[in-house]
This record gives structure tokens, C-alpha cells and sequence, in this order.
């Protein structure tokens, strides 16, 4: 294929919905990168991204024949579906901490990982903000994870959730307002 000749997304998306897995596999090729680094940065955690990751197309794979796609791109539907599931994961770690919080804790030993895991201050720093963005309203966590997560354009943000793109701005500048007062408490 020459490079006028690479089919768009709908195109490939429409061959997968008709069983054509190497047209998903490209799919996959093209996305998945995209899609693992929001998942990071939703996350905070490489291994979660990955799972993730996986999920998200997996469910694409099932949802392929009924998938909709904005301005023929699946990235905005992946990105959601990347999202929601790792609001899912949030709420399953916090009820695993609840009850891991029930267990009394055993003596702890040092060890050259507990040192090196100290070091990483910038993944810390990224659960702190992925926390923070937790406990914004729905509307504008969703703005959030959207455009200053995953790089996505608000126009194609305000397609994806239904409203105008002025309204997408107004929740951007309300939410980076509310992260500013909430970070700045650390």
C-alpha cells in the first residue's frame, strides 16, 4: 500500500465488524500505544496500563460491528472505554484497601525495593493528581481524562460525550481551577 492508500479507521473497523482480523490487528497496531499511555496516565501504574490496555480492545473486538467512531477515528471511543474501565479498577482498589485495612499489618523488613520505590517521585506525584482527578464532578473528570489526559481535542471530547464544545471548555477551565485548589492542600 502506498501511503495515499491506508485505510482510516472506519474502513477498518467496518472489515473487523465482518470478521477480518488482520483489519483489527491493524487497528491495534495503530492504537495501542496511544491507548496505553492513557491508560497511564489515568492510572499511574505501568502494569495496569497494560490490563487495561488489553481490555479495551478486547471489548472493542466484541463491540466492533456496533462501535461509533468520531470523525472516523477509534481513538476517542478508545480512550472511553480505557476510562471507564479504569474507574472501574479505582473503585475495586478501594474496596480491596478497605479490607486489607481490617488485617493488622505484620512487621515490616527494609529492603533495597522499599529504597528504590521511594525514589520514584514522579509516579507518586501521578497517582496524587490521578486521586485528585478522582474526586472532581463527573462532568468535568470526564473533560479531564479526555483532553489533558489523553491528548484529545475538544471538539472531538464534546462529540464523544454529547454536549457542545464550549461546554467541554467551561468544564477544562472549572476542573484545572479545582486541581489547583485540591494539589496545592499536598
Amino acid at each position: 500500500m502506498t501511503i495515499q492508500e491506508v485505510p482510516v479507521d472506519a474502513e477498518l473497523f467496518g472489515r473487523a465488524a465482518g470478521g477480518d482480523e488482520r483489519a483489527f490487528g491493524e487497528l491495534f497496531e495503530r492504537h495501542a500505544q496511544a491507548v496505553w499511555n492513557h491508560a497511564y496516565r489515568l492510572t499511574g501504574s505501568w502494569a495496569l496500563a497494560e490490563d487495561l490496555t488489553s481490555n479495551t480492545f478486547l471489548i472493542a473486538w466484541r463491540k466492533r460491528a456496533e462501535l461509533k467512531l468520531i470523525r472516523d477515528s477509534a481513538l476517542p471511543w478508545l480512550y472511553t472505554v480505557a476510562g471507564n474501565l479504569a474507574r472501574t479498577e479505582h473503585r475495586g482498589a478501594h474496596r480491596r484497601l478497605r479490607l486489607l485495612r481490617r488485617i493488622p499489618e505484620p512487621p515490616t523488613v527494609s529492603d533495597h525495593a522499599g529504597t528504590v520505590a521511594d525514589q520514584l517521585d514522579g509516579e507518586a506525584r501521578l497517582k496524587e493528581v490521578v486521586e485528585a482527578v478522582s474526586r472532581l464532578p463527573k462532568a468535568q473528570r470526564q473533560v479531564v481524562e479526555l483532553c489533558l489526559l489523553g491528548d484529545l481535542p475538544t471538539v472531538d471530547a464534546a462529540a464523544v460525550l454529547e454536549v457542545a464544545e464550549v461546554t467541554v471548555r467551561s468544564h477544562l477551565s472549572r476542573a484545572r481551577a479545582h486541581l489547583r485548589a485540591l494539589l496545592e492542600d499536598k
